[in-house]
């Protein structure tokens, strides 16, 4: 057999058991994988928009936010159920995305970085003071949930589905556009491409998926408050765990996440008092050895072929 086919046989695999594991493993193994799913879904949906188009986003926690907050309130007030209710937050998410997306993405470079970085602490703050919808540093709390099981599983459609898309975009016409876009924007525009419309179109399909799980998350942890949902770490997690893997392609957001995660939790049991230096340090290091990712250094030792993209 040759390589592809060998390459499908272990993806049969991983996804046979990711499937079987939740009904073998612990709860807290279950709950460790659940948040990868949640991880690789943030990171791969941060790369559609950053890694495509290189505008760099420091506040996709925005959209997390908005999604959780949604979610929590419409199943509060609302009685919906989670599902539907995570559903509304990532369509909010969207609308929100769109008209933003036309005005912040005229910024380029730093610019639309630290723009939205703001974003996410203007919104936080909003979420602090409106204290009759959100409760302001009090939180929501919500019904507690009774099994995490169903919720592994919709981390991991969501997970899936954003894989699936992130492939489906890096080889269409239209991801071909984000990427001439990405190396060079004056080029672009002078071979008919409509920069903006494909920008904004990126930037809201980014949008959804931090959305989507952001209401999954509230579910599952009966609790939010601004702090939690909308604080930049979650943000600056996104681009570490993509720069890691591989920026700008469908995998590297992938190996990034489930790494760096594994990693994290390996040094959280190991040195329970030194885990965030020993982690911060490891990431320094790693970005200095390997500053393309995991997939330009398989790129360069022929692991991978020169032109991967996906």
């Amino acid at each position: 057999m040759n390589r592809a086919q060998w390459g499908w046989i272990a993806l049969a695999v991983i996804v046979a058991a990711l499937v079987i594991a939740p009904f073998v493993l612990p709860a807290y193994r279950t709950t460790f994988l659940l948040f990868m799913f949640m991880y690789v879904t943030l990171a791969s949906s941060w790369n559609i928009v950053s890694g495509y188009t290189g505008y760099v986003s420091f506040g996709h926690a925005s959209f997390f936010g908005i999604g959780a907050y949604t979610a929590a309130l419409l199943i509060l007030r609302a009685g919906a159920h989670w599902l539907p209710a995570s559903l509304a937050g990532a369509a909010l998410a969207v609308v929100f995305a769109l008209p933003l997306g036309f005005i912040l993405l005229r910024l380029r470079g730093p610019y639309f970085a630290i723009s939205m970085l703001g974003l996410s602490a203007a919104l936080e703050m909003i979420a602090l003071s409106w204290t009759p919808l959100t409760r302001g540093g009090a939180g929501l709390n919500l019904p507690p949930h009774q099994s995490a099981i169903e919720m592994y599983f919709a981390m991991g459609l969501a997970m899936t589905a954003v894989i699936i898309l992130s492939r489906k975009i890096i080889t269409s016409k239209f991801g071909l556009r984000l990427v001439a876009l990405r190396e060079d924007e004056i080029a672009a525009e002078s071979l008919g491409i409509n920069t903006t419309a494909h920008k904004v179109a990126a930037f809201a399909i980014s949008a959804f998926f931090p959305a989507l799980v952001g209401g999954f998350y509230a579910w599952y942890l009966s609790y939010i408050d601004p702090n939690s949902v909308f604080r930049p770490i979650l943000s600056v997690g996104m681009v570490i765990m993509t720069m890691f893997g591989g920026i700008g392609t469908v995998l590297g957001p992938i190996i990034g996440a489930v790494f760096l995660n594994v990693i994290s939790e390996i040094f959280w049991v190991q040195l329970p008092e030194l885990h965030q230096a020993a982690f911060g340090g490891l990431i320094v290091l790693v970005i200095l050895v390997m500053p393309g990712g995991v997939i330009r250094l398989l790129k360069d030792r022929g692991i991978l072929p020169a032109n991967w993209r996906t």
